[in-house]
This record gives structure tokens, sequence and C-alpha cells, in this order.
């Protein structure tokens, strides 16, 4: 019982850490899934150890899914946000007049 309070000690911030990749989009999912651990966590002190266990470990399987895919939709975000702007076809065309004649 003691190694799994140490065990509960070491990833219960993790789980929160992890959290943590998650910051703009829309990072509910993974408020809820910590929260569950927290709650699951809460619940081992007052005797609901099977509880608390199943509930804690459910909410960390839940974190580290919502969290990478939250990670994935920022970096989508990041990467169309470096993306150079696309001409238009008019700027293509005035480009290609006036490249020529400008020497």
């Amino acid at each position: 019982m003691k190694r799994f309070g140490l065990v509960l000690v070491f990833v219960f911030p993790l789980s929160l850490l992890a959290s943590g990749f998650a910051l703009a989009a829309d990072d509910s999912k993974v408020k809820a899934a910590t929260n569950q651990v927290e709650s699951g966590v809460k619940k081992i002190p007052d005797g609901k150890v099977g509880e608390g266990v199943g509930e804690t470990a459910k909410g960390i399987g839940k974190t580290a899914s919502e969290g990478a895919k939250y990670s994935g939709e920022k970096l989508k975000e990041t990467g169309k946000a470096a993306e150079p702007p696309a001409k238009t076809a008019w700027g293509t065309v005035k480009g290609f007049f006036t490249n020529p004649f400008s020497k």
C-alpha cells in the first residue's frame, strides 16, 4: 500500500503536467480528465481505495489521450499560421507583366 501511495504521488503531478501542454484550442476535455484524476485521488484517503484507484487510472488515461489530441490540433494550427500567404491571381498576372519590362 505504501508503494501504491508513492506511485500516486508521482503519477498525479505528471498527469497535471501532461494536461499543461494543452493551452488554447478546446481544452475542456483535458480539464475534465484532469478533474477526474483529482477526484479519484481524493477518494483514496477516505477509504474508497478501489474506487479511487479505478477513477484515477481512467482519468490518467483520458488526460493523456485528450492531451495528445489537443496537442495535435495546436500543431495543425501552428503549421497553418506559419504558411506563407497565398498569392492572388491578380498578383501573379501583374508580376508576370511587370517583371520582364522592369529590367
